[in-house]
């Protein structure tokens, strides 16, 4: 039996009851990698506590890690060519169009074999967890075929299996229209529904199933039929919607019974108001906003209207290549009208409900597992307030230092 005390910090965490608690002299005492208890620490504790594995904390501000769950980082080549032309006045849905975006992505991972796709993406989810993200989500959808839809997922498993991170896998086949069925989407859904979906429950790696819901690539009525094969086939369901145009996304997300939907930068009040009564969950991309040169999503809103708002990076080669959920944080704080608080849960405990991971990670309390971020700054402000700065002293995943 492995015990260590964690003392003497700061100590942020959201609850199950929906605030923020605050340990001044806060100690988290750990076994096997979970938490005991959390909470204040006097002296008469700490004598009682004695012998145990101490680690002292000297005031530091400690927050649960970070848990990102929207990306796509298993992915080959980047597509800085592709960020040149948005800067230079091309919309994202005209390079997909035209072959690019999703389709080069695509055309990247089919070159490489699977050893190369692993070592690229796991550099890249290295440098999150350098960046305090101990648990992540990562979407396939840059295979567009069964066989490399499933090239996908092992990669993403072995991800999971091999570095010192939670990986949630979601299957997201529904990514894009190929080119070769780009007269007859329709073809390309029923592959998907009779043919992906069977293959991909056969493996057994994937958790949840998701769907780009947009102009140009599935329509609400495809995405529902998809989205409802899904259900059927044992997949929690996620949703890529309104992202760029308001298509009533938000509202088809809560009619099928999703676990979120993600996006949302052009979600209409009665989506909205449709989210809130089903208890859908909110995964907000501020950082692919702000690449993409588009007003964020209306966060604000959402949360007076009762919907749980999640905060994720949507790290991926494309549209947004952030790695940094501390500079998530700040969007939300400065970019989005959300409180420290609003924005610490965010990108923690209701990330953690979007994956469905709410009962391990994503707070600091009794039987989830010893993750959690120490910080250079006196509260979790500071990821907001020293912008650019640096503030991670360190990263524990199952109460070991990883970074």
């Amino acid at each position: 039996m492995i015990r260590k005390l964690f003392f003497n910090a700061r100590i942020f965490t959201p609850t199950s009851q929906g605030n923020v608690e605050l340990y001044p002299k806060g100690y988290i005492l750990v076994e096997n990698g979970r938490i005991v208890s959390v909470g204040e620490m006097d002296n008469r504790q700490r004598l009682l506590l004695d012998g145990l594995h101490e680690i002292d904390l000297c005031g530091a501000t400690v927050i649960p890690g970070f848990v990102d769950s929207h990306t796509h980082s298993c992915f080959g080549a980047t597509r800085e060519s592709e960020f040149n032309m948005r800067l230079g006045g091309k919309e994202y849905l005209d390079i997909l169009k035209a072959g690019g975006g999703i389709l080069s992505s695509v055309r990247s991972v089919e070159s490489l074999s699977e050893q190369e796709l692993f070592t690229i993406s796991s550099i890249r989810v290295n440098q999150m967890l350098v960046n305090g993200t101990t648990t992540l989500e990562i979407k396939s959808g840059y295979g567009l075929s069964t066989e490399l839809e499933l090239k996908m997922l092992r990669v993403i498993d072995r991800i999971g299996r091999e570095m010192p991170l939670d990986i949630v896998p979601t299957f997201m086949g529904a990514h894009a229209v190929p080119p070769q069925f780009k007269g007859n989407p329709d073809e390309y859904v029923n592959i998907v529904i009779n043919d992906m979906l069977k293959a991909v429950k056969h493996q057994r790696i994937a958790k949840f199933f998701d769907v780009f819901c947009e102009e140009g690539v599935f329509s609400i009525e495809q995405s529902r039929r998809m989205l409802n094969a899904a259900a059927a086939s044992g997949f929690k369901l996620k949703i890529h919607a309104d992202e760029v145009h308001s298509m009533g996304g938000a509202s088809l997300a809560a009619e099928v019974g999703a676990h979120s939907a993600e996006h949302l930068l052009a979600a209409s009040d009665e989506g909205i108001s449709a989210m809130a009564r089903a208890g859908t969950i909110a995964v907000l991309l501020p950082a692919t906003a702000l690449s993409l040169r588009k007003p964020f999503a209306r966060a604000r809103k959402m949360i007076d209207a009762g919907v749980k708002v999640a905060l994720a990076t949507d790290c991926n080669p494309g549209s947004c290549y952030c790695q940094s959920m501390p500079f998530v944080f700040m969007l939300g704080v400065l970019g989005m009208n959300m409180s420290g608080d609003e924005a610490l849960t965010a990108c923690t405990l209701n990330a953690a409900r979007a994956i469905g991971k709410e009962r391990d990670v994503g707070s600091l309390e009794a039987g989830k597992k010893a993750d959690f971020v120490v910080l250079d700054c006196d509260s979790p402000a500071g990821l907001a307030y020293r912008l650019g700065s640096p503030v991670i002293s360190s990263v524990y995943k199952m109460g070991e230092a990883v970074a």
